[in-house]
């Protein structure tokens, strides 16, 4: 059974039909069901080794992990079975709250990466996005948290992650990291302008993929499609008000 239908590089998974035809097929999302908040929390509950507090916490009880879980999320004081001093309690709340500003990182570029590998090539609008939100990626993020870090430290450890992450698509990977800020609303002016340029020239490259260069057709379908994008630019600029 895979969690995830689709493999590292971003495509399909396929079990064979050799194998398929003895073997038990379930689809992990109807077996999920409305159990969405288990999962999102199982992202927690597996990277809780990864860090040394959270550890430590788990060791004195999950009873109390989950309380603390639910205090961060809903704001509602937590009863506590074991004794924890005023000062683990706080280490505690701030990393739990840095754990789960993670987790919905994760949970949303994963999201986005799935959705991405279900599309077909023909209907893309911008280059495929291949970063993931794992298991593994959760662990990585969570074993580097600590209680005093920053908002702004945290985004950045963020952003180192999927930065390292996005290095191992080589030509993919200014694509998939400005794909990455817009999902986490980080992208600078500049890095807009750039992500708006690339996903213009993807989808230009998309609709006259197929098409060779050296192809009459092809050559003549550009041109149209250059003078159509300047006539647009055109209509545009006179549209702005004086």
């Amino acid at each position: 059974m895979a969690g995830n239908p689709y493999t590292e590089s971003g495509e399909r998974f396929r079990i064979p039909d050799m194998l398929a035809n003895r073997a038990d097929i379930y689809n992990l999302g109807d077996i999920i069901g409305d159990t969405k908040d288990l999962f999102e929390l199982s992202l927690i509950e597996n990277s809780l080794t990864a860090n040394s507090t959270l550890s430590q916490l788990r060791n004195k009880s999950m009873d109390d992990l989950y309380a603390l879980i639910r205090q961060v999320q809903t704001d509602q004081q937590a009863e506590l079975k074991a004794s924890h001093s005023q000062q683990d309690l706080q280490d505690y709340s701030s990393v739990l709250e840095k754990v789960i500003k993670v987790r919905d990182t994760v949970l949303k570029v994963n999201e986005a990466y799935i959705k991405s590998a279900a599309m077909e090539d023909s209907y893309r609008t911008e280059p495929a996005f291949k970063l993931q939100g794992s298991y593994r990626d959760m662990n990585k993020l969570v074993e580097k948290i600590v209680s005093i870090m920053n908002n702004d430290e945290l985004k950045r450890l963020l952003h180192t992650h999927y930065e390292s992450e996005s290095q191992t698509l080589t030509g993919q990977a200014e694509a998939n990291l400005l794909k990455y800020k817009e999902l986490s609303q980080t992208l600078t002016d500049n890095e807009e302008k750039r992500w708006e340029s690339i996903k213009t020239t993807f989808l230009k490259n998309n609709k006259l993929k197929g098409l060779s260069n050296t192809n009459e057709m092809g050559q003549i379908i550009s041109q149209l499609m250059d003078f159509n994008n300047h006539l647009s630019g055109i209509q545009n600029a006179l549209k702005k008000p004086e």
